[in-house]
């Protein structure tokens, strides 16, 4: 029977013995923890040499090879030589293989789970290989061994910062003289002045991360609310250490020990029985010998969600002013606004449009029935839609390649274009090829939510049948049918009505249109015209998609009795002068999609919890570990639109209680439309130019 013994650093309480076979062999493995004390371990591995056929070493620096850089720590050269006619090894051959492998599982296995994220390495050195692979998915890479070492309020935040922190470091921490010099610093009380603000600086640190490289006795001073939601790569995870990280709320765990008879053990005894079994000192170990003992014993990093199924995914969006009025309701510009001669905020209109983007507000609380939870950031651009048109495109791109590069940095991992700034130019298409993460304008899911609250204020208001399967037995208009909501607006209308008018003064894009919606919905009615004009009193059902900045794009007066508008664009086609013209008109503002979950974010002008569609695309995507260019665009695919629906009611989005220019419609106001209309004669007196027939 060959012998293996772990001498640890660690505490003596988590000792144990065991037989196992391995690599065909009978194996007995003793692990004896001499709780920090160096003297002690050098005594037991005196005790042990006879015995033991390997010995690992825990608890204890590898000689770790930084970059360039080689490293060999004093204390564990020291219990080294106390059997130098034994195999003696810490494990480092085969924990590099383990941890690089973690991540590069994680990552196949989960799909795009660390792209962007932001982690924090407490030890830099002896998480090298995590950190090496982990950077081929995110930039945002800080390193807590100022804190550690010399306990420097301060972060490493590249690999090449870790290289060159060993080069300068090595000798000052690992030569004896230097080492009691630094003890005998860190130990001045005029030093540990300073150590709460060291900590503090740490505890925000881990706060602001995603993903922590730790060993499990690092985060215990950590609380719930540091640790909430974070992913925590680290090895010999127990069932008790599970349990206090589920304390901790800490979302997933990803464990790359190799477990022996049903326990985690460290690298050290695995390697040590490698080394045993093969007859050869640890240095002479290869990496096939390190392929072949875990293709054989099945050997896989394991991925752990201490509360269950959680994953925290991440999403920005871009927002803008929508109006210079908007600017005014911004400190300070709202004081600026208040004292300034008239004219001034022209100026300021225009100045701000040059500002860098900024963080306007953190998104928290989005958690889907499936267990997936997302978490984003409001990013601001300064253009109103005055100054985007007034601008080039690339004026408008620059701009958001730089909120772009904001949203990687905060550790998004896909981010949505919102109001203007997706109908600029070519619609994303640009912004998406030089973006340095995934882009989607949320057309699709804008374009869905149209239709969703306009079919349900039909059947709310019940002026006109709706069928078993949803279709709708009347006629409806698509205003701006050849832009990029419309034309799918117009598409999806074609299956759920009975006749649908398309209107555009783009007269050879609408017959293309209406041919390809032929083409898609054989036996639809489609008749296509280049105004409102001759068209609009018949509708039951109107929607209004044109981004015409403000333009009036039809005459209220002219619709009938008890139509259902949804004005999907932004700024709104119907401005709300017209709208109060006409109180037996349900006039909707579309788009709205209530959050699952309890949703915390600033005041964007909705109801708490509620979103526009835009933004709830980027975040149902975000839920779905969906990071791909979406939408982009002005010809959207109907079945995108589709699949974006049927995704939100998988991650518990609804339809938001339907608003207008006013705020939320109670059910008094579907009735005052019900009436109204049943009475025949619309509220300004004036009937329509043409009436329905029958």
């Amino acid at each position: 029977m060959k012998t293996v013994v772990s001498v640890s650093q660690g505490s003596s309480e988590y000792d144990y013995q065991l037989e196992t076979e391995f690599m065909g062999l009978a194996f007995r493995v003793i692990r004896i923890g001499t709780d920090g004390d160096l003297s002690r371990a050098e005594a037991i591995l005196e005790n042990v040499r006879e015995q033991a056929d390997a010995i690992g070493l825990s608890m204890v620096h590898d000689h770790y090879q930084v970059g360039r850089e080689q490293i060999e720590h004093p204390d564990t050269a020291r219990l080294e030589a106390c059997v130098p006619d034994k195999s003696v090894t810490t494990g480092a051959g085969l924990r590099r293989i383990l941890q690089e492998w973690a991540v590069r599982h994680t990552q196949s296995e989960l799909g795009h789970f660390f792209d962007n994220a932001r982690v924090l390495c407490f030890n830099g050195q002896a998480s090298y290989r995590i950190a090496l692979a982990l950077s081929e998915h995110t930039d945002n890479l800080r390193f807590a061994d100022p804190y550690t070492d010399f306990g420097l309020p301060r972060l490493l935040t590249s690999l090449g910062q870790v290289e060159r922190y060993t080069s300068i470091t090595a000798p000052l921490l690992y030569k004896p003289l230097a080492v009691r010099a630094l003890d005998a610093l860190i130990h001045n009380p005029l030093y540990r002045l300073g150590e709460g603000l060291v900590q503090g600086s740490l505890h925000q640190a881990v706060k602001q991360s995603h993903v922590l490289v730790a060993a499990v006795g690092e985060l215990a001073d950590f609380t719930q609310t540091e640790l909430d939601g974070k992913t925590v790569i680290t090895s010999r995870v127990t069932e008790q250490s599970l349990d206090w990280m589920r304390s901790r709320k800490v979302a997933m765990v990803v464990d790359y020990s190799p477990w022996l008879e049903g326990r985690p053990v460290g690298a050290n005894v695995m390697e040590a029985m490698i080394s045993a079994a093969l007859e050869r000192a640890p240095a002479q170990l290869a990496a096939n010998d390190f392929l072949d003992v875990i293709d054989r014993l099945g050997i896989e990093p394991r991925i752990l969600y201490p509360n269950g199924y959680r994953r925290v995914n991440r999403f920005a969006f871009v927002i803008h002013p929508l109006s210079q009025q908007y600017l005014t309701k911004t400190p300070p510009l709202d004081w600026i606004a208040s004292v300034s001669p008239p004219g001034v905020m022209n100026l300021i209109e225009k100045v701000v449009a040059y500002t860098p983007p900024f963080v306007y507000s953190h998104i928290e609380g989005v958690t889907s029935p499936t267990g997936d939870e997302a978490e984003g950031w409001l990013i601001t651009v300064g253009g109103t839609p005055r100054e985007i048109m007034s601008h080039s495109p690339e004026f408008t791109y620059s701009r958001l390649l730089s909120a772009a590069r904001l949203a990687k940095k905060l550790g998004a991992q896909i981010m949505g274009l919102g109001a203007f700034t997706k109908v600029v130019g070519d619609a994303g298409i640009t912004v998406a090829k030089r973006a340095p993460l995934p882009i989607t304008t949320g057309n699709s899911y804008s374009a869905s939510g149209a239709l969703w609250a306009a079919h349900d204020a039909v059947k709310r208001i019940g002026l006109v049948q709706v069928g078993p399967s949803g279709k709708m037995a009347g006629k409806a208009m698509v205003v701006g049918a050849t832009g990029a909501i419309g034309s799918v607006c117009a598409r999806l209308l074609a299956k759920a009505v009975d006749e649908i008018v398309l209107v555009s003064p783009e007269a050879a894009k609408l017959l293309a249109l209406k041919e390809s919606i032929l083409m898609e919905s054989p036996g639809a009615t489609v008749r296509v015209a280049a105004s409102t004009d001759r068209e609009l009193g018949a509708m039951d059902m109107v929607v209004t998609a044109t981004s015409g900045a403000g333009k009036r794009v039809l005459d209220i007066l002219k619709v009938k009795p008890g139509c259902v508008i949804t004005d999907v664009a932004r700024p709104l086609d119907i401005p709300a002068e017209d709208v109060a013209k006409r109180p037996d008109v349900l006039v909707i503002e579309s788009g709205e999609i209530r959050l699952p979950g309890d949703v915390h974010m600033k005041d964007i002008g909705l109801p708490r919890g509620i979103a526009y569609a835009c933004l709830a695309e980027t975040i149902v995507l975000a839920l779905e570990s969906r990071f791909e260019n979406f939408t982009l665009g002005r010809n959207i695919e109907w079945e995108k639109v589709r699949e974006i629906y049927k995704l939100g009611l998988r991650h518990g989005m609804t339809l938001a209680a339907i608003s207008g220019v006013n705020g939320v419609f109670g059910e008094e106001d579907f009735e005052r439309v019900r009436s109204l209309a049943r009475a025949g004669v619309p509220a300004h007196g004036k009937r329509p130019q043409s009436m329905p027939h029958g």
